[in-house]
C-alpha cells in the first residue's frame, strides 16, 4: 500500500505561517504594521475567517499584537510584554494555534524522573501518601535568551500504565493528555489555577539564572493547576515565574 501523502495544514495556519517567516525575515520589521484583514482578503490569502483565524495565531505566538482602531503591529524584543504564559494559557494556545512554543521561545533542561513525593500540598493534591512515587516532569522556559518559566508536572503513577512515554526525556508522538484519552477512553480536565507567592529556593535562582547574596530573599510567583480524570487528580502543574515577571491567562 503506497505511504499516504502528509496532510496539509489547514489554510489559516499556511498564512499565519508564511507571514511569521516574513517576520523572522525582516520582510516585516518590528514595530511595523500588518496589512489588515480586508487587504489580505483582496490580496487572495483568503476568506475573511481564515485572515483573522492566522492573525490571532500570530498574536498567540508572540509575533505580533493587535489593537482594537491600531490594527496589528509586529512585536520586537523591546516591545515585548513583561508577562508570561503558564500550564494552562499554553495548553488553550496549543489546542488553539498548534504550537506549542512562542515566537523565539524554546525550552531547556527537560528532566523526567521517579521520584518520591516530600510535598505534602502536592501528595494531598494528588490524593497519594506523603513520600508516595510520582513521576516529576521539569523544563525551563526560554525567551530571547532569558529563563523565564520553570514548569512541574507531578504525575499519579497510574498514568504509567497507560502512558509509559511519561519516563522518556523527549517530546511525545502527541500532547500526552490526548494520548491517554485515545488509549483510556477517559478525558483529562483542568481544575482552576490557584496561584501563590513565595521565596525562590537556590536551585530556582541557579536554574533563571539568578546571582544574589544567599540572605537576599526573592520573591517569585507559584501557579498550580490539578488535572484530572474520572478516577481523580491525576497530574498537578506547577509553574515558577521568573522573579520581576508576572501571569497573563491570555494565550
Amino acid at each position: 500500500m503506497p505511504p499516504q501523502a502528509p496532510k496539509r495544514p489547514p489554510k489559516w495556519r499556511q498564512l499565519a505561517d508564511e507571514i511569521a517567516a516574513q517576520i523572522v525575515e525582516g520582510v516585516y520589521a518590528p514595530d511595523s504594521r500588518l496589512p489588515s484583514v480586508q487587504a489580505l482578503v483582496k490580496q487572495g490569502k483568503g476568506a475573511t475567517a481564515t485572515v483573522h483565524r492566522a492573525y490571532q495565531a500570530l498574536e498567540a505566538e508572540g509575533f505580533v499584537r493587535t489593537t482594537q482602531g491600531s490594527g496589528t503591529t509586529v512585536l520586537g524584543p523591546d516591545s515585548m510584554p513583561s508577562s508570561i504564559l503558564t500550564g494552562a494559557a499554553r495548553l488553550d494556545r496549543l489546542r488553539r494555534t498548534g504550537r506549542p512554543l512562542a515566537f523565539r521561545e524554546t525550552y531547556v533542561n527537560s528532566r523526567s524522573v521517579l521520584r518520591s513525593c516530600a510535598d505534602p500540598q502536592v501528595a494531598s493534591l494528588l490524593g497519594i501518601d506523603l513520600y508516595d512515587e510520582i513521576v516529576v516532569r521539569s523544563r525551563t522556559f526560554v525567551r530571547d535568551d532569558k529563563p523565564t518559566v520553570l514548569a512541574l508536572n507531578f504525575i499519579h503513577m497510574r498514568a504509567l500504565t497507560s502512558l509509559p512515554e511519561l519516563l522518556h526525556e523527549g517530546p511525545m508522538e502527541k500532547f500526552r493528555h490526548d494520548l491517554y484519552a485515545e488509549r483510556t477512553g477517559k478525558i483529562i480536565t483542568a481544575g482552576p489555577e490557584q496561584s501563590t507567592a513565595r521565596l525562590a529556593s537556590d536551585n530556582e535562582l541557579a536554574e533563571f539564572g539568578i546571582e544574589v547574596p544567599s540572605d537576599v530573599p526573592v520573591p517569585v510567583l507559584v501557579l498550580r493547576s490539578v488535572y484530572s480524570d474520572d478516577d481523580g487528580p491525576l497530574e498537578v502543574w506547577e509553574d515558577i515565574l521568573r522573579p520581576g515577571m508576572w501571569h497573563t491567562s491570555n494565550a
